[in-house]
C-alpha cells in the first residue's frame, strides 16, 4: 500500500486568487531571483492557517501544480502543495495557505533548487505573515516543518529548542493569540513518520484529533 494511502491527492484543490499584500515588494534580496511572488490562498475568515516556510522553484510546463514560484499562490506544487491541501481536504478543513518567505529562495550554485532563507530574508518577510495573521485571526496555525514552525515562533517573539520535539504538539502564542500546530513537511514526513511511532493513517488521524479540540 502507498504511504499516501489515507490522502487521495489526485482530487486537491486550490482558489484561482491570491491576498496581494504588496504588489512588486521588493524589499530583500530575495526579488532578484523569483518568477513571481507567492501571496496566501484561500478564505480569509477560515479558522485554519496552513504555514510553510517559501515556495519552491516548481515547474512552469505542469498543467496545474506548477509552484508558488509560477502560480503566485502558496502551497501549489505538486508535491507538498497537493499533499497538504489533500490532507486537509480529507479531514473536511477549510484553511488559509501561505508561506512564511513570499519568494523562491533560490540556490546561487543551483538556481533551479532553493536554499534556507537568511534570518535577514525572514525577518524583512515577517510583517507579510503578521499582516495576514492580524487579517484572518485564525485559531490555529498549522506549521509544516522546522522553518515554518521557526518563522511562526519568531513572529510570537519565540524561539525553537528542538523541532521534532514539537510536532503535533500545541504550542500556545500569546502574542499572536493563536495555537501553533508543529506537523512535519510534506518533503520529509515519510522519512520520520514511522521514527515518531506513526504510519501515514494514524498520522493523519493525529492531526485531525488536535485540530479538532483546538478548532471545536
Amino acid at each position: 500500500m502507498s504511504q499516501d494511502a489515507p490522502i487521495d491527492v489526485t482530487t486537491a484543490t486550490f482558489p484561482d486568487t491570491r491576498h496581494v499584500l504588496e504588489a512588486g515588494c521588493d524589499r530583500c534580496a530575495l526579488a532578484a531571483d523569483r518568477e513571481c511572488l507567492s501571496w496566501g490562498t484561500g478564505s480569509l475568515e477560515a479558522d485554519l492557517v496552513v504555514v510553510g516556510e517559501a515556495p519552491a522553484s516548481g515547474n512552469p510546463d505542469a498543467t496545474r501544480w506548477r509552484g508558488g514560484n509560477w502560480t503566485g499562490m502558496a502551497y501549489t506544487s505538486r508535491h507538498a502543495g497537493r499533499r497538504i491541501r489533500a490532507m486537509i481536504e480529507s479531514l473536511g478543513r477549510e484553511a488559509y495557505y501561505t508561506n512564511a518567505i513570499k519568494c523562491f529562495p533560490a540556490d546561487p550554485d543551483d538556481p533551479s533548487t532553493n536554499r534556507e532563507p537568511t534570518d535577514g530574508e525572514r525577518r524583512t518577510c515577517r510583517a507579510h505573515l503578521l499582516a495576514e495573521l492580524e487579517a484572518i485571526r485564525p485559531t490555529v496555525v498549522l506549521a509544516t516543518g522546522k522553518h515554518a514552525t521557526t518563522s511562526v515562533l519568531a513572529a510570537d517573539g519565540r524561539s525553537l529548542e528542538g523541532f521534532l520535539e514539537t510536532v503535533l504538539e500545541p504550542i500556545r502564542c500569546e502574542g499572536l493569540g493563536l495555537w501553533l500546530l508543529p506537523v512535519l513537511h510534506p518533503s520529509y514526513q515519510d522519512v520520520w513518520l514511522r521514527r515518531l511511532g506513526y504510519d501515514p493513517a494514524s498520522y493523519v488521524a493525529a492531526i485531525d484529533d488536535r485540530l479538532s479540540t483546538l478548532l471545536e
